[in-house]
Formats: structure tokens, sequence, C-alpha cells
């Protein structure tokens, strides 16, 4: 399940990627302006729009709850548009849920060396995992990564209310709340060249902040 807002240069790719492993993919367009859903398409895509922006978590929830009509799917991994999350892990990911009780697996880019995280954000990630840590109980490494292997009894039962950046926070909450069986996995988060462009690094880190202190 792929949130999307505005990743036409990048989304064809990173769809078409996922489907050599993942053949059914779900993108949720948040009211994009530029050609993200045809992209998103012709890669092989279903996508479900919002006709104005809501927000990342409103999109998690919404692709959440149209692949919950397929009584046939078991496992959902929620996956980035803009390139960072590789396939493999994902997939690392889906067969720990299948072979181990677990409800749902968080990806963290501090269990391994692969990802080279800037200052300023590893900073404001660790507050990030410290502040979840005191106010849920679930000792996450990485509270803040987008990409999470779901079992359908924790694709129903996490309440995703928050739409925008709170909604990781509301998540690792909700496994809190829940008392879902989790467990983490290392997974390499790429920053490309496209995703500093959009300034995501600098941005996300306030995001973070905004959702630690005002959620």
């Amino acid at each position: 399940m792929v949130p999307l807002f505005n990743e036409a240069p990048v989304v064809r790719a990173v769809v078409e990627q996922a489907r050599a492993t993942f053949p059914k993919i779900v993108c949720v367009d948040d009211g994009s302006s530029d050609a993200s859903v045809a992209e998103a398409t012709a890669a092989g895509a279903v996508v479900v729009r919002h006709p104005i922006n809501l927000g990342q978590g409103a999109s998690l929830r919404t692709g959440l709850d149209y692949a919950l009509r397929d009584p046939q799917a078991d496992y959902f991994v929620t996956f980035d548009a803009d390139g960072q999350h590789l396939v493999d892990d994902a997939l690392v990911m889906v067969k720990m849920l299948d072979s181990q009780p677990l409800d749902i697996v968080v990806g963290s880019r501090f269990l391994d060396g692969r990802t080279s995280v800037a200052p300023l954000k590893r900073v404001v990630l660790k507050l990030g995992v410290l502040f979840e840590r005191l106010s849920t109980g679930v000792r996450l490494t990485d509270a803040h990564n987008g990409l999470r292997a779901l079992n359908r009894h924790a694709a129903e039962t996490i309440a995703i209310t928050q739409n925008r950046m709170a909604h990781a926070s509301e998540i690792v909450s909700e496994i809190g709340r829940n008392k879902l069986r989790w467990a983490e996995a290392p997974v390499h988060v790429v920053y490309t060249d496209y995703s500093r462009s959009k300034g995501q690094s600098v941005w996300n880190s306030v995001n973070i902040l905004s959702d630690l202190f005002l959620k």
C-alpha cells in the first residue's frame, strides 16, 4: 500500500519494482496535482483517490481499508512512493509475519549500518524513539519509519485517526494499546537526490518535532 502525493517522476519505477515481488499494489493518491495517478496506473497499480490532500495518515487508513476488502489478502505492507524503501526489505518483513507469531513488523534504519542518516535527522529520530518509549511502552529503535508489514489482525485493529505526521506516533501507540505482537527488521532507507531535492530530510525532521510536542 503506497501513499502517493506528487511523486510523478519516480512512482512508476517504484511500483514496477514492487510488483515484481508483490503483484497487488494499491496507491492512494492524496490530491496530487501532477501526473502521479497516470504514472502509478501505467505501472499496474490500483489507484484510490482522495479529491483533496488529507495527509499521509489518511492515505494509509484509506489504503488499508481498501486492501482489506480482498478476502485472500493475509499481509499488508506500507511502502513510500519516493523510492526510499527496498522491496527486498519488505519481503523479509512479510516472511517474518508468515513464519513467526507476529502481528506487525516495523522497519528500522538503525539496526544495521546500511542507512546514512544526517546528524540533525538522527537526533530528531532518536528523540522520537525516546518519546514513544516513554509514552507508549513500545521500545522501538525507529519510531517514524514508513516501511511496515501487518497481518490482517493488525491492519483491522490499528486505528489511524491522525491524518498527518502524528499518524506515526499513533500507530506505535496502537501497537501498545492493543498488545499487538511486534518486531523490528533492519531496513535500508535510501536518501536519493530526488528526495533531497524535495527537502524531505529537513522538513520531515520539523514535522516529527511538531508531531511529538503538538499532537
